[in-house]
């Protein structure tokens, strides 16, 4: 079974992940209002440029490029999402795959981390 990760050392991680969270949150409203702004000018019948153009394929690149960046955001919050609800019911810290504890440097770099190295590394 994992050790216990001290009180302090979990309000500080929860503080980390909840601060996550909220970033995260604006990011993807302000990525979500990109992707529109993007669409509308795409859509704009004096904006939008012929499909074969170099300025056709640099906005598809670029709304192609927001949207990624917003699937890669909304993917780490339910990570954060995860790890406060792991924090609520007591598995926070112990690798789902092994029960071992987590490292506590680890969970500092990583707060979302739900495996500890080893069995991260296992499954690539």
């Amino acid at each position: 079974m994992a050790k216990a990760l001290a009180k302090t050392k979990l309000n500080e991680l929860k503080a980390q992940l909840e601060a996550e969270r909220e970033r995260l949150a604006d990011l993807i409203a302000e990525h979500e209002q990109e992707l529109e702004e993007a669409r509308l000018s795409e859509t704009s019948a004096d904006r939008s440029p012929d499909p074969g153009s170099a300025e056709a394929g640099s906005m598809k690149f670029e709304y192609e490029k927001e949207l990624s960046l917003e699937r890669n955001s909304i993917d780490l919050l339910h990570k954060v999402e995860r790890a406060l609800g792991r924090l609520e019911d007591g598995t926070y810290g112990t690798c789902e795959s092994c029960g071992s504890a987590i490292p506590v440097a680890r969970l500092e770099v990583l707060p979302y981390a739900t495996m500890c190295v080893t069995c991260a590394s296992k499954r690539g």
